[in-house]
């Protein structure tokens, strides 16, 4: 992997200005490249806009390119990667991990083969899924040792999951948490069950944006359960755009209308906190800018 410069920040300005005093000896459009491709680091966080804001004594880190920082790899794109750890932006309609059904088309076999261009030892190891039809961020280990100590300390290490959803209707409060007990049933669907019966889910939700036929939420995972955020916007009668097996009866974007936007956790190994913060789809908000679009 090439290496990381890191750089403290001595006085306020905007990120690009900062970048190019820095890189004094690269074009001007090879640095916004670091940018849009997903390079740079404020204080632990991937930033890609030109105009943020920078503080006295930030730290900013600029990633090496060698293993493939900012790749896109059949519509992965990778967001972060050590020898430990890799962070990509999945895109819908992909498989986190083989089924009996698919096994070629998968995002565990798509980066095995990126890891393994290096040394055909490489390995990767599945941390968390996200559902076939879910985009946004997701995160691998490298060894099994990284991969266990995460998933065992899941709840210490990951400080905050943050989704956008797409739900059918005017969802009429303004922010919420939603707190039920759920089972799945005997053909792989989740189901709201009575209190004490199955496991325990909650989920936070702030409305960002509604049309009346439409709504966008933002959703905090307290808990991670499977399909817990589909099950729980059923429940509440408006369920996430484009997913017939949770109750939805249109699909105007021609996709699951969830996207896993922003994770942030503690590095298993180097105790860094890290941020990962993606755009919403430009989907979801062309559907709101279309209908609140001016007639005539």
């Amino acid at each position: 992997m090439a290496k990381e410069i890191t750089m403290t920040v001595s006085k306020p300005q905007d990120l690009l200005p900062f970048l190019l005093e820095q890189f004094s000896n690269k074009g001007r459009n090879k640095v916004k490249m670091m940018l849009t491709r997903g390079q740079v680091m404020v204080d632990g966080r991937i930033i890609t806009r030109h105009d943020h804001k920078l503080e006295p004594q930030q730290t900013v880190k600029v990633l090496g390119t060698a293993s493939g920082m900012g790749e896109v790899l059949h519509g992965i794109r990778i967001l972060f990667e050590d020898e430990h750890l890799l962070v990509i932006d999945k895109p819908p309609g992909l498989l986190s991990i083989a089924t009996d059904q698919e096994h070629e088309r998968t995002a565990y076999r798509i980066l095995t083969n990126h890891v393994r261009a290096a040394s055909k030892d490489n390995r990767i190891f599945i941390v968390h899924r996200l559902d076939r039809e879910t985009s946004g961020v997701m995160m691998f280990a490298k060894r099994e040792s990284v991969q266990q100590a995460l998933q065992n300390s899941w709840r210490d290490s990951v400080l905050n999951r943050t989704y956008v959803a797409v739900v059918e209707g005017e969802v009429a409060k303004s922010e919420g948490t939603i707190e039920t007990w759920l089972k799945e049933s005997g053909t792989k669907t989740m189901f709201v069950s009575r209190p004490g019966d199955g496991v325990k889910a909650v989920t936070s939700f702030k409305r960002l944006e509604t049309n009346g036929t439409f709504s966008l939420l933002e959703l905090h995972l307290e808990t991670g359960r499977k399909n817990q955020i589909r099950v729980h916007m059923q429940s509440i009668g408006h369920p996430v755009v484009g997913d017939r097996r949770y109750g939805s009866r249109q699909n105007p974007m021609g996709r699951l209308g969830l996207h896993a936007r922003l994770l942030t956790f503690r590095h298993p190994v180097t105790g860094e906190i890290l941020t990962f913060e993606t755009a919403i789809p430009v989907a979801f908000r062309r559907l709101f800018s279309q209908r609140n679009a001016p007639k005539g």
